[in-house]
């Protein structure tokens, strides 16, 4: 790419992401290096001024898209100049364009066409009438300029049919102005309505709320233009958009008559033409698609924040767990997990309906509960869920142990793990349903660990997440995990393929030989050890190791997120403090490294104060797991009906879904209760998640019941206090 065109690029970017020439253009080198975002983001701070991951992400997709823009402006000067049709100004044009529907605009006159009714107008040699007509003659006669042209040899039999051939290529010009066609597609989006409605007014549906149907287009919320299109999609719906067509009329008039004229009147009726032909249908398909975008955009940013939110759930450590896979008619399927999260021991019962094997079942949960000391059961919250809850709390509460609770879990996803290729290797000798009770319970004890093995796409924390464009939804949403796990960082020796591959530079073949090495040669005792693991080279170690833990190694800063590249400076500042590397984790040294002044001693140390900042931190702090900053999710020892509700009612709940209008809370009973955007905050909501996320416990009242659809509306508005 030529030194111009990227520093063209570095300025855009800067211009629309309101950051400084030097950041864009530091972070875009770093990343042509080969750097990934998570080792720019936390190892790379004074270079990039403490950019974060997300605006690491926006400038490395903007840069995707511009030089990608960049390449189609050279392809179209290229095409043009040869056609022999490139001027300074359609270059200078073409050159400053920062959108591909600009390019695509100016380019539109010049492309190869398929036959049109202008290109056959042009065969028959009607182009200089357009032309005449163009020139928009005060004086003369148009049939009588018209009659020059007719020639039944070419098809031209009346002065009519010439004048409509000219006004045909006249059309086609005017559809293919860049100007017109920019100010008409900005005025459908601010005026057009988008209207719905159905192809059967009879069916009933889950649309029926936009059988007849209006809004206008840029005031639609993305998760309506989503489910419109589902119904469009579904052949329930048809979908239009209306927009003013006389005001287009009028503008077009207004750019391109030259006062009165003796063909006035024609090229009124020229500009209709052109508009309801050729403009419409396509300015229309833009549209469509652009909301399209802004729904998908929208619907990958809820699922993304709600599966960040899902994987950093704070682990449940140091309990033997039950985890139960409910089911009808083939029962429950029960596995028994350690605290290491080992398989101790697989079970089917039979509680539920067809078979209502009550008392065998509970005999068989009670033996577990009593071999393993167990002490926490986990429930999956799919079929049977809450048949099987209700089952689990009776025996809860004839038990009687103080330290015994259960807990739900969002299920999604198991039963994908469960009969993937992963989930046979790790348990070859179980069925299909006992490997997805091994998943529920792992969830429980380490959310992220156990998430990580199943395709992102398949964890039910998303909304709409079929309509969109799969390949963007996989992009962002792999980007999540990976974002999350190397937040959270990973212990070497314990640490499965799965979660190894989201480490930053470490891919599936990788982060399956670290763990081939580390069965052949034992466990890992330094970071250092990583460099002889095969296909794991200098640039990959460089970006991986600063994620990776070793804990109880032969050097404590291993188990830090401290990056080797800055040991040397942690040695630097024990001798400043006069403390051996021992006294880490120490209260005496956190003491020492509180009373620290960070910006003097990184000028001693000539280390960048962020740097200085993150490593300070993390020997304040070392094996810190940020995730156990967070409340742990609620256990419950007894379940509620839908019939126990009663409105004011004040319940502890879990969310376990957030979308554009509210958030869904499990409040213990079979369907989760509704808080709309409304009733999450006394003030103004800009959206849910500015107030809640997946996996937060939350205090809610009873707003209504619906008995018959077995529904529930919550609130986060205390009602019994002044509003």
């Amino acid at each position: 790419m030529k030194a111009e065109e990227q520093e063209r690029i570095v300025k855009q970017i800067a211009k629309e992401l309101s950051l400084s020439l030097k950041q864009v253009r530091t972070t875009v080198g770093l990343l042509d290096e080969g750097n990934t975002i998570p080792f720019i983001a936390r190892y790379r701070k004074e270079m990039t001024g403490e950019l974060d991951e997300n605006q690491l992400r926006d400038i490395e997709e903007r840069t995707g898209y511009l030089r990608n823009l960049e390449e189609r402006k050279r392809e179209v000067i290229r095409i043009i100049n040869e056609q022999g049709k490139l001027t300074a100004e359609l270059k200078a044009s073409i050159v400053q364009a920062v959108k591909l529907q600009e390019v695509e605009d100016l380019y539109r006159p010049y492309r190869q066409k398929r036959k049109t009714r202008a290109s056959m107008a042009k065969e028959k040699g009607l182009e200089p009438l357009a032309n005449w007509i163009w020139d928009q003659p005060k004086q003369g006669d148009l049939l009588a300029e018209a009659a020059k042209y007719v020639d039944t040899d070419k098809g031209v039999e009346t002065s009519e049919d010439a004048v409509q051939g000219a006004m045909d290529i006249i059309a086609e010009n005017v559809a293919d102005d860049a100007a017109i066609r920019a100010w008409v597609r900005r005025y459908a989006m601010d005026h057009g309505v988008l209207t719905s409605e159905a192809k059967d007014a009879e069916l009933e549906s889950v649309y029926e709320n936009y059988y007849s149907y209006r809004e206008v287009a840029k005031k639609m919320p993305p998760h309506r233009i989503l489910a419109i299109n589902r119904g469009e999609r579904e052949n329930i719906l048809k979908v239009g958009l209306e927009v003013p067509a006389e005001s287009v009329h009028t503008y077009m008039g207004s750019q391109l008559l030259k006062g009165s004229s003796i063909v006035k009147s024609v090229l009124e009726s020229i500009f209709e033409d052109a508009y309801k032909r050729l403009i419409a249908p396509s300015i229309e398909r833009e549209i469509r698609a652009e909301l399209t975008e802004k729904g998908e955009n929208q619907a990958i940013s809820i699922f993304s924040g709600n599966l960040r939110s899902l994987l950093l759930q704070p682990p449940v450590k140091g309990r033997c767990v039950l985890g139960v896979d409910p089911a009808f008619r083939t029962g429950c399927k029960l596995a028994v997990v350690d605290d290491t999260g080992k398989m101790l021991e697989v079970a089917v019962t039979y509680p539920t309906p067809p078979h209502n094997k009550r008392k065998e079942a509970a005999d068989k949960i009670r033996e577990l509960i009593t071999k393993y000391s167990i002490q926490l059961i986990v429930i999956g919250n799919g079929t049977a869920s809450r048949e099987t809850e209700q089952f689990v709390s009776e025996i809860i509460s004839e038990l009687n142990q103080k330290d015994l609770a259960y807990l739900i879990v969002n299920e999604a996803g198991a039963s994908v793990y469960s009969a993937s290729k992963l989930a046979q290797e790790e348990f070859p000798d179980l069925d299909v349903a006992e490997r997805s009770a091994v998943s529920i319970a792992r969830r429980v004890q380490d959310p992220l660990a156990e998430l990580v093995k199943i395709d992102p796409k398949a964890i039910g924390v998303g909304q709409y997440q079929h309509d969109v464009t799969q390949k963007h939804l996989e992009e962002s949403l792999k980007a999540v995990v990976e974002s999350a796990v190397n937040h959270v960082g990973v212990d070497v020796n314990t640490a499965s393929p799965s979660l190894l591959s989201y480490v930053a530079g470490v891919n599936a073949t990788t982060a399956k030989n670290i763990v081939k090495y580390r069965e052949s040669n034992g466990k890992f005792s330094t970071r250092k050890q990583l460099q002889s693991v095969p296909r794991l080279g200098a640039k990959t170690y460089e970006q991986c190791i600063g994620f990776m833990r070793i804990s109880e190694g032969d050097n404590a800063l291993d188990s830090t997120p401290i990056h080797p590249e800055s040991y040397a400076v942690v040695d630097k500042i024990f001798k400043e403090l006069n403390v051996e590397l021992n006294r880490l984790g120490s209260q005496e040294l956190n003491t020492m490294l509180a009373e620290q002044d960070i910006e003097n001693l990184a000028t001693r140390l000539e280390v960048g104060v962020p740097t200085l900042r993150d490593i300070i931190e993390s020997l304040q702090r070392p094996g810190r797991d940020p995730r156990e900053e967070l409340p742990l999710p609620i256990f419950r020892t007894d379940v509620l009906k839908l019939e126990d509700l009663a409105a004011g009612m004040e319940l502890q709940g879990t969310v376990r879904n957030v979308i554009d209008f509210g958030a869904f809370v499990d409040i213990g009973i079979k369907s989760d209760g509704l808080v709309h955007i409304s009733q999450l905050s006394n003030g103004y909501v800009k959206h849910p998640m500015d107030v809640v996320s997946v996996g937060d416990n939350v205090t809610v009242w009873v707003l209504n019941i619906d008995l018959k659809k077995g529904r529930v509306g919550l609130t986060m508005r205390n009602p019994h206090k002044e509003q």
